[in-house]
């Protein structure tokens, strides 16, 4: 899950939002202002609101930390990060590469849930400071305090890929020294887990909770998913071992004159072939490509007086791999930079092109072949 809008950086690590986190901010906001209301009925709407308000900022403060606990700890173990990302769940932590041991993966589980425990427990000491049982400051501290012990307590379920289940998955690691049985046996935890929540909410929401039992059961629905799709992506991962780039990358990548106009590119190649990328000759040589990402960003109007090369991606500003880098090391490289295509370079020349949409079916078939 990626960003929409940046919040800037903390340790080298891209902070951003997803816009489904304005969903829950919103609800966070007006559950908390109904809940300050009601125990507190003589306070101004004004002071409900910006304590809500304040409230929730400060949860998600907390909720960054907790990511970001999970990022330095693999910062410092080496696995780049590529950045946090708070969504309508929560947060995430967008490590690009998964812990070579059973230690390393322990730890980095494991501090998330320690930092929110920490915090909640700062909060409900602070609570006792903060003057009155019934002033703002109080409410807001001891609403902070417990709702990070929860979050804590929630992550520590045993089922992948919550930290409960990371852990799970490190100390079967552990004791096996196979990490694709301990991945198999926690995403199946993390599969019941997320059944058990589903029926939970079901029943709750015909018991009379309302929404409150569709969101729980939303969530059991969102960590079975989940679940399933971790355990696939080691299963892919495991299955392309050994795989390079020169296995399955592009040969036949269509060529084009960098003076041709975008309107008679498109007419006369795009559309008729249906293909998405093109690499562009000058002088006989390849100067660069041409996707349908650039062609999208033209104006139609100016195609009749733009030509490929005003919109191509020069081959010397592009990111390269060669034929014999491993396919797991390219996959890292397209999912860091959100790259479509990556051009495959051996002794100076254009031997082929990785395609996103080419490699999906390959992948598709090797995972089809091993169920």
């Amino acid at each position: 899950m990626r960003s929409q809008i940046s919040l800037g950086s903390v340790f080298g690590i891209k902070i951003g939002l997803h816009y489904s986190w304005f969903i829950i901010a919103f609800l966070i906001v007006f559950s908390l202002s109904a809940q300050f209301h009601a125990s507190n009925p003589e306070w101004g709407d004004g002071l409900i609101l910006s304590l809500a308000v304040s409230t929730a900022i400060l949860f998600f403060v907390s909720l960054v930390l907790h990511e970001l606990a999970h990022s330095v700890v693999a910062k410092s173990r080496g696995l780049p990060v590529r950045e946090i990302t708070l969504f309508a769940l929560g947060g995430v932590s967008q490590i690009e590469k998964e812990p070579t041991t059973a230690k390393m993966e322990f730890w980095m589980a494991f501090v998330g849930p320690l930092t929110s425990a920490v915090i909640g427990l700062v909060c409900l000491a602070l609570s006792r400071l903060a003057g009155e049982a019934s002033s703002p400051a109080n409410a807001m501290v001891t609403w902070l305090g417990y709702i990070n012990l929860a979050l804590a307590g929630f992550n520590l379920i045993p089922g992948y890929p919550l930290d409960g289940g990371r852990i799970l998955r490190a100390l079967i690691w552990w004791k096996t020294g196979d990490v694709e049985r301990s991945t198999r046996m926690a995403s199946r935890a993390g599969q019941v887990v997320g059944l058990i929540f589903i029926g939970f909410g079901i029943l709750q929401f015909f018991g009379g909770a309302g929404i409150g039992g569709l969101w729980i059961a939303f969530i059991g629905w969102f960590l079975l998913q989940a679940a399933g799709e971790s355990y696939l992506q080691m299963s892919l991962k495991r299955a392309i071992e050994g795989v390079t780039v020169g296995n399955v990358m592009t040969l036949d990548c269509p060529t084009v004159d960098g003076n041709l106009n975008l309107q008679h590119f498109v007419e006369e190649q795009l559309l008729p072939t249906g293909r998405r990328c093109f690499v562009v000759l000058e002088n006989g040589a390849v100067a660069g490509l041409v996707t349908l990402h650039e062609v999208k960003h033209v104006p139609r109007a100016r195609w009749p007086f733009t030509t490929l090369h005003d919109i191509m991606l020069p081959l010397e500003q592009m990111h390269t791999v060669t034929p014999e880098t491993p396919l797991l090391n390219a996959l890292e490289v397209m999912s860091r930079h959100d790259l479509n295509q990556l051009p495959v370079v051996s002794d100076g020349h254009l031997a082929g092109v990785l395609s996103r949409a080419h490699l999906l079916g390959i992948l598709k078939n090797r995972a089809e072949l091993q169920a």
